[in-house]
């Protein structure tokens, strides 16, 4: 475990400016009593990152990567994990004894508890929604869950790495237009939405004319698809709106946060994370913003 005094962390990415990891990861800190760790934001593009991450000092412990850094964070990492490497995506970093940083992928951890948050363990398909970073995450969660069929909703073409991680995992994938969701959600038991936010506003209106509130077809209401949406910020989306109205359970990308943020704390401290203190400072955010 690392001293408890003299470290630094934060979340890099663009935007930042309404991150909760820093009052996730600082409320976690005072909880442990870890004193004199400290987390903050700061605002890192693509072609920023080899330098900034070059210029900190011993002090800094870890690194949290939100978009765009999930994937150009492979070349600041001096090891890799055998699972960030498997999904081709990287949101921590963290300092390795003496120099260099390990990188690491815990949102599919995070992914994998907020399912099991709403009884998922176990499933056979799936429908995502995008085909970035963030869905590789999502789609090595949901192999792990049993998932052997995936259907990608996309805007244009599926990225390739994307389905070839698929493909890795020994799951079959098709690939569908985003405007194809309202027939895709009537046909599967989970609809994950890796789009970002204000993206699926479009969806979620062709899906609302397509689907009358109530129920959807040839199901009993509260029986139709989980609706996974990663976003978390303007809670409820519109997508999130339309499946609630139509009686389908919703999870927020609040969930998989909290639980890919203590992963984090884990790694970086080498402490168990307090998650519902973790829970009730990114509430309390939440609330403020």
């Amino acid at each position: 475990m690392l001293s408890r005094s003299g470290h630094l962390a934060a979340v890099l990415g663009s935007p930042v400016v309404h991150s909760l990891s820093p009052a996730l990861h600082n409320a976690a800190y005072r909880a442990l009593r870890l004193d004199s760790w400290r987390y903050c934001a700061h605002e890192v593009r693509e072609s920023a990152l080899v330098d900034f991450v070059s210029g900190l000092g011993p002090e800094w412990a870890g690194l949290s990567l939100t978009m765009p850094l999930k994937e150009v964070a492979f070349r600041v990492a001096d090891e890799v994990s055998p699972l960030a490497r498997e999904v081709g995506a990287v949101n921590t970093l963290v300092r390795l004894p003496g120099d260099g940083w390990a990188a690491h992928n815990t949102d599919v951890h995070g992914v994998e508890q907020a399912l099991a948050g709403a009884g998922l363990t176990t499933l056979e398909e799936a429908v995502v929604l995008g085909s970035g970073a963030t869905a590789r995450s999502v789609l090595a969660a949901l192999a792990r869950l049993g998932a052997r069929r995936v259907t990608f909703a996309v805007r244009d073409r599926a990225r390739p790495e994307t389905l070839a991680h698929a493909e890795r995992a020994g799951v079959e994938v098709q690939v569908r237009p985003l405007s194809d969701v309202a027939r895709l959600a009537t046909a599967t038991p989970l609809v994950v939405s890796t789009l970002p936010g204000g993206a699926g506003e479009q969806v979620a209106a062709d899906l609302a004319a397509a689907v009358p509130p109530g129920s959807w077809p040839g199901t009993a209401a509260g029986s139709g698809p989980v609706l996974f949406d990663v976003v978390y910020v303007g809670w409820p989306t519109p997508l999130a709106r339309t499946f609630s109205g139509r009686g389908s359970v919703v999870v927020s990308g609040f969930e998989m946060l909290v639980h890919q943020a203590g992963a984090q704390v884990e790694l970086m401290t080498g402490l168990e994370p307090p998650l519902e203190v973790m829970r009730a400072a990114g509430l309390a955010e939440l609330a403020r913003q």
